[in-house]
């Protein structure tokens, strides 16, 4: 990278639920009845910060499966969360088939 190289890392899981929650009074639905807020929000938050900062560099990070690090750390942590809505695990693949299509050129295709 070069001075002039600008990088972005978002946490796909923050801007999933944020976009999730912002609708939650008014969904978005589809025809076929399927809840499209968290991929509209994270959409439309991916195109603005590609149309507004221009990065030449972009990282899309996702929580891995399973417990972590922090779990072994704190035993209660996210204990008390609740199970995620199944209009986020069902747009989860949805969101990652987007950023594959957006944001994965010929270069890095053959990088991976």
């Amino acid at each position: 990278m070069n001075s002039d190289d600008k990088l972005f890392l978002l946490d796909a899981y923050a801007l999933i639920y944020r976009a999730y929650y912002a609708f939650i009074k008014i969904p978005r639905i589809n025809s076929k009845g399927f809840n499209t807020s968290a991929i509209l929000g994270f959409v439309n938050t991916l195109e603005e910060v590609l149309k507004k900062e221009n990065p030449t560099h972009i990282g899309v990070a996702f929580d891995p499966a399973g417990p972590t690090f922090r779990h072994e750390a704190y035993e209660q942590y996210k204990a008390q969360r609740e199970e995620t809505p199944e209009a986020i695990r069902l747009s989860v693949p949805i969101i990652k088939d987007i950023i594959r299509c957006l944001l994965y050129t010929s270069d890095a295709a053959d990088e991976r």
